[in-house]
């Protein structure tokens, strides 16, 4: 069945029709409050270590952060130590703020000596790299079988002088320090008590599962640009619809 037999069987919802429903949906019973989407905001930038825009956005809202500025000073330290590269800075910071968090979690130190691992390689200390991961990394792996294959992994880096080239050129892309630096700030969280997601990127992820659904269903204004929120109507073809149009075939 073609796409354009699926739109004609799909109801369509003028965009001011959809606005209306909009402004009659409650939440628990009770409209958000400006309060409560500043909560949410403040939330984001705390769990996710961005002391100075929290400093300034607590300034503005008059919303008090919800833990003390200094230990997320603390944790973007350890982050910005990660994404640099400097892995044993990272963990010598960690050590300081609470030991237990490595001494308790072997995933956890893996991927930070993984990580260790994968700057010697970047850097071409090729050397230095098959010395660590032998004497560090292997007997980590004998110890917890489940390590092997993302160390067998990380050594294939190794075997190519081009890491273009290379089937695990991944693990020296930006994203794979943001990963390990992540996982480690929900550790610090998770040790301070706190918790380790922020809420809103989980909203969203709602909000884009449910328009998914709807989808299925009939054609209405969907959110496109979550910075922007402007509702927007396609048809079939990706082009817009304007409100009358959609009124028309209504």
């Amino acid at each position: 069945m073609s796409s354009t037999t699926n739109n004609a069987k799909k109801k369509n919802i003028p965009k001011d029709e959809w606005e209306q429903r909009l402004t009659k949906v409650k939440v628990n019973k009770q409209r958000l409050s400006a309060r409560d989407l500043n909560q949410l905001v403040m939330n984001y930038l705390v769990v996710e270590g961005y002391k100075d825009a929290a400093e300034q956005f607590s300034a503005e809202s008059g919303l008090a952060p919800t833990v003390d500025l200094q230990s997320i000073q603390e944790r973007m330290d350890i982050r910005h130590a990660i994404q640099s590269g400097d892995v044993d800075t990272a963990i010598d910071l960690v050590n300081d703020l609470n030991p237990e968090i490595l001494d308790t979690n072997p995933h956890l130190f893996f991927h930070l000596q993984q990580q260790r691992l994968i700057e010697l390689i970047r850097n071409g200390s090729y050397q230095e790299a098959l010395e660590f991961a032998s004497e560090e990394m292997a007997p980590r792996g004998e110890e917890h079988p489940e390590f092997l294959e993302e160390l067998e992994r990380t050594m294939a880096l190794l075997a190519f002088q081009d890491s273009a080239d290379s089937p695990v050129q991944d693990l020296l892309h930006p994203g794979q320090r943001q990963k390990t630096a992540s996982e480690l700030n929900a550790a610090i969280l998770m040790s301070q008590s706190q918790e380790k997601d922020p809420k809103l990127p989980n909203l969203l992820k709602m909000l884009a599962w449910s328009q998914e659904q709807l989808d299925e269903r009939m054609i209405y204004p969907k959110i496109e640009n979550w910075v922007k929120a402007d509702l927007v109507v396609r048809d079939e073809n990706g082009n817009s619809i304007l409100d009358e149009d959609v009124a028309m075939t209504s």
